[in-house]
């Protein structure tokens, strides 16, 4: 049987038993909140009943409800709320996978992301038809076919649920939200690589052009947008009628990002990053916080980072660990568990084949620590600016170097520090001091 998986040699390296880590503090940070949303499910509930189209559906009416891959804060509750209010208007819901190519581009893969997320027929209370069949609605001005899930678009009415945050590479006034779900995620792989076919340009494009195709023809009769703060907290539910999508998007969209956590320095030289994943961000980690989009065209945002590693992956991202390859280091154990299948496919049907790549692995977290401060073009090992977060969507708290505190003080985002340590490590070179004070504990 071929593995998907790939296995790399342990490779030692002597000199690198003389890297002086630098040592250490646990600062905690505080990033923007607005007013989280008190009533989720009241929320889901107005959304649904304010809705006209839904509202003039026949009794028995089947209902599509469009659920993606992504890690949204509380979409358990927001998709179980919506199947029962619809079912309590005497309509049928089901769900749909709305993941483009994600899960693997199967049906059955798709079914195992949603399961991930919590969402399984047993807990939302509906089938959940997943399929990769799409029907074909046409073709763009510029050629681009229209492809749209084949059950939702047999069904009398869809409703579509995503989040409205900023895009993993490329800066817009719409980027993901109820249109890229509309032209991508029910596109399934088919739609997703007619988006992504001509890159940067067709996100700015194509998709739009897509979205108003499907919309023109898609039985689609509400959007539910959901917005985060960085504390991953719904701030916003609303429910938008198809023909504000586009409006709705791109107003979200500015709030979204006025929420989004950032690390407050103007150059990093060494970023570990404890874990990536598709549930963190559709990059595996978000370019805002590390500084890399690397991407031929697009220019790399801010901060300047000038080597990172990644030393784990996600739970609920499985095995797609896509995103690696925008790190310089990672481990054995990491490119052991990252399912070749699941990033290669993703990287074919977007086009970035840059997030599928491997870096140099390492045969344990300590050696690559070492390979990543001794790369760093720093001035020696003590003095490397390093830090160690857990992730790109979890910035409350951050592991910085001496180097970096002065600078960190000085930020609106600064609560506090403690005092500073070495970073430890097990007999087998795993890291036990951890970006999060709890996490530590349990490790």
């Amino acid at each position: 049987m071929t593995t998907s998986t790939a296995n790399f040699p342990a490779l030692r390296f002597a000199h690198l038993d003389a890297v002086e880590l630098p040592r250490v503090s646990r600062v905690r940070l505080r990033h923007p909140s607005g007013t989280p949303v008190a009533d989720v499910a009241g929320g889901v509930r107005d959304a649904i009943r304010g809705s006209d189209r839904l509202d003039a559906l026949a009794e028995g009416s089947e209902v599509a409800v469009a659920v993606g891959s992504r890690g949204i804060s509380g979409i358990v509750e927001v998709a179980v709320t919506a199947v029962s209010v619809l079912r309590d208007m005497g309509l049928k819901p089901f769900v749909v996978p709305a993941m483009g190519s994600h899960g693997g581009g199967t049906a059955e893969g798709q079914t195992e992301v949603l399961g991930r997320l919590g969402i399984t027929e047993k807990v939302i209370g509906c089938e959940i038809r997943s399929s990769m069949e799409v029907v074909d609605y046409g073709t763009t001005a510029d050629g681009a076919r229209c492809k749209f899930d084949r059950n939702a678009a047999g069904a009398d009415a869809v409703v579509v649920i995503n989040r409205v945050k900023s895009h993993t590479t490329f800066d817009r006034p719409i980027e993901s939200g109820l249109v890229k779900m509309t032209a991508v995620g029910l596109g399934k792989a088919d739609g997703a690589r007619s988006v992504h076919r001509e890159g940067p340009k067709a996100l700015s494009e194509t998709l739009p052009a897509l979205a108003r195709v499907a919309l023109a023809n898609a039985p689609i009769a509400l959007g539910i947008a959901l917005v985060e703060n960085a504390a991953k907290e719904l701030i916003a539910v609303e429910g938008v009628a198809p023909e504000d999508f586009f409006a709705a998007d791109e107003r979200l969209l500015k709030l979204a990002k006025s929420m989004i956590a950032r690390l407050p320095f103007r150059d990093i030289d060494a970023l570990a990053v404890e874990r990536i994943g598709k549930d963190i961000s559709g990059a595996g980690m978000d370019h805002a916080v590390t500084g890399r989009a690397d991407l031929r065209p697009i220019p790399n945002p801010a901060p300047y980072v000038n080597r990172i590693a990644v030393l784990g992956l996600s739970e609920a991202t499985g095995g797609n660990g896509l995103g690696v390859g925008l790190a310089d280091f990672t481990t054995v154990d990491i490119a052991a568990r990252i399912d070749l299948r699941q990033i290669y496919m993703n990287s074919l049907t977007s086009t970035l084949a840059e997030k599928s790549r491997f870096p140099i692995v390492m045969a344990d977290d300590r050696d690559a620590l070492r390979a990543l401060v001794s790369t760093s073009w720093s001035p020696n090992d003590p003095a490397t600016r390093y830090c160690q977060i857990r992730s790109t969507m979890h910035l409350d708290e951050v592991l910085c170097a001496e180097s970096l505190l002065p600078e960190m003080r000085e930020s609106e985002a600064f609560v506090d520090e403690g005092d500073l340590m070495n970073l430890r490590f097990d007999d087998a070179g795993r890291l036990l001091s951890r970006a999060y004070a709890a996490d530590e504990a349990a490790a």
